[in-house]
């Protein structure tokens, strides 16, 4: 069981991590790239009306939680009027109404959609009671329409869709031409349609839509038919009896009443103008957060105060400097000074840049080294020295940036940001490895601590990374999993196996 207890503790990390990020990925829809974008609509409603000398009351229907879309923000506009929100069954509406106004009125509802999928609750509803009371011809025709239809449909879905497809045809029957005139419009159709399936004991209700697609003006709702088949209401388009709302379609009302009414007024008009927009997707996710109150979602990094996020944002990647270090020293063999002396150094050159940061880090460690071998001679003991040699690379520091000053060169400012205390260590393990097993050793040990740095600095601060770990931090469950996995690695390092290849290439006698 001691075995096999790593392995389980590992799998259970990286299980976490891999669902975590497939969960956010998507169902909350958070982006795996920084670059990518998402596309948010705005949708605009104007009525204008002519008001009488008398109170205005405006009515006008608004999107309620649509299928397949998210409101993400909605305004009002309209001097002078009062404004509220009502929810009449499954429909919102806005109430607009005023004392006395005079001259051309414009009311305008502004609303900011975007894509959203949610699961859809079912909505069962029963099958009518009563039919309605047809006359003697009609009902005659109605009878004759659904028995055709019944005899080759299955359920109410496709009941209901053959029952459109005989509405809609080219050349109907007499039954069809007895109920719905030709031409009949979208809005015929499927009005007479609701009113064939209420024999047939089938709720029915119509659904207006909006389309939402670029560089179209003036779009028109257009109706939908939505039947019920005693589980959730299935849409069916009136044109062609597919089953379905199309992607780009918002739905904006249901029920056959008026999208809007003006009391007190005339030459009411309502007008409808549909923009499209890319954000980034992080800013949409993070907009859907505070409307689908998503537990993950509050407690996201970006929820945090700004300043806050900015110090976890370079935190956070310092564990997949670590991994680089266990790897580079584990399996390939690097040597460096100290465990973790690189990921710190590679935190400094992120404030400058990596050549810069290369140049003034070599810099200050060759002069402080040379300070460090001339007070080999004073004899000092170990802290005094330590301390000596923090004092003397502060003062090289402040050498160097007023020198870069001087010349012009701003990047010697950013001197300041290394930190001073593992530059003074560096300087010590140095001189001490120099003195008991060489310069070549200590050479190699320093150029190895600075290789390792600079691919901690090309691993840790590539854009994708930094976004990927802020975004997804639980990916750091999987990187604790694989190095909790290189702990047990006893395998050769790639250093070793070049050390020996002679001995390996060897053949016995």
């Amino acid at each position: 069981m001691k075995r096999w207890h790593l392995r389980i503790l590992a799998a259970l990390l990286a299980i976490t991590a891999i669902g975590l990020i497939g969960y956010k990925a998507r169902v909350l829809g958070y982006p795996l790239s920084p670059s990518d974008q998402v596309e948010s609509w705005v949708i605009e409603a104007r009525l204008g009306f002519e008001p009488e000398n008398s109170a205005i009351k405006a009515e006008l229907a608004i999107p309620a939680e649509p299928e397949g879309f998210i409101v993400l923000d909605e305004n009002f506009v309209s001097r002078g009027y009062g404004v509220q929100t009502e929810t009449r069954g499954d429909n919102r509406l806005a109430l607009w109404s005023i004392r006395r106004a005079s001259g051309q009125q414009a009311l305008y509802y502004r609303a900011t959609v975007a894509r959203h999928s949610r699961e859809t609750e079912p909505e069962a509803v029963p099958a009518l009671e009563e039919t309605p009371e047809y006359d003697g011809l009609e009902g005659e025709a109605v009878q004759a329409i659904l028995d055709e239809v019944r005899s080759k449909s299955a359920d109410i879905a496709t009941f209901s869709s053959l029952l459109v497809k005989m509405l809609g045809n080219p050349s109907p029957d007499e039954n069809v031409q007895l109920l719905l005139p030709q031409p009949a419009s979208r809005e015929a159709m499927t009005r007479a349609a609701i009113h064939i399936l209420a024999g047939a004991h089938i709720p029915a209700r119509m659904v207006w839509g909006l389309r939402l697609s670029e560089g179209t003006r003036d779009p028109v709702p257009e109706p939908w038919l939505e039947v019920n088949n005693g589980e959730r209401w299935i849409p069916i388009n009136p044109a062609d009896a597919s089953h379905g709302y199309p992607p780009d379609l918002l739905v904006w009302w249901h029920g056959d009443a008026p999208l809007f009414s003006v009391e007190n007024a005339r030459h009411a008009e309502l007008q409808f103008s549909t923009s499209r927009k890319l954000e980034p997707a992080l800013d949409m996710v993070g907009r859907k957060g505070e409307l689908i109150d998503s537990p993950i979602m509050s407690y996201s990094l970006s929820t945090l105060p700004v300043h806050v996020q900015n110090v976890y944002a370079s935190l956070l990647l310092v564990p997949i400097g670590i991994l680089l270090i266990v790897i580079l020293r584990n399996v390939i063999g690097v040597r460096t000074f100290g465990t973790f002396m690189p990921v710190l150094i590679s935190l400094a050159f992120r404030e400058t840049d990596l050549a810069s940061g290369v140049l003034l880090f070599s810099v200050i460690v060759t002069m402080g080294l040379a300070v460090r071998f001339y007070l080999e001679h004073l004899k000092l003991l170990l802290v005094p020295r330590l301390a000596v040699v923090v004092i003397v690379v502060i003062l090289l520091m402040l050498f160097v940036s007023m020198l870069s000053y001087r010349l012009e060169f701003d990047i010697g400012l950013s001197v300041a940001l290394f930190p001073m205390v593992i530059m003074a260590m560096t300087i010590e393990r140095i001189s001490i490895v120099w003195e008991e097993h060489g310069p070549a050793d200590a050479i190699t040990q320093a150029v190895g601590s600075l290789v390792v740095a600079i691919a901690c600095y090309l691993a840790m601060y590539n854009e994708r990374v930094e976004y990927f770990v802020f975004v997804f931090p639980e990916v750091l469950l999987l990187v604790l999993a694989i190095t909790l996995m290189m702990g047990r690695y006893t395998g050769y390092r790639l250093s070793e196996l070049l050390r020996f290849r002679a001995l390996a290439a060897g053949k016995p006698r």
